[in-house]
């Protein structure tokens, strides 16, 4: 059976900094950034990309709709 490899990405000037992607991901891929988008939010974005299995909890929960998953299989 394959692996499956997931990545995210994150619509930085849409998301609002809520961090309900965070508990959700149970792989500990997402952190909030440092910098702010310009509404002034800290952003989410994958700090542990290799620990990704694009389950698509993150997406699921985002209530901005501002994450994508994308899922490969290696």
């Amino acid at each position: 059976m394959a692996k499956v490899k997931g990545a995210i990405v994150v619509d930085t000037e849409t998301c609002k900094g809520c961090e309900l992607c965070i508990p959700v991901c149970q792989d500990n891929v997402i952190s909030m950034s440092t910098v702010v988008n310009r509404k002034g939010y800290h952003y989410a974005y994958m700090s542990n990309p290799d620990a990704c299995n694009g389950c698509t909890n993150c997406a699921i929960v985002c209530p901005d709709r501002a994450i994508t998953v994308y899922r490969v299989s290696v």
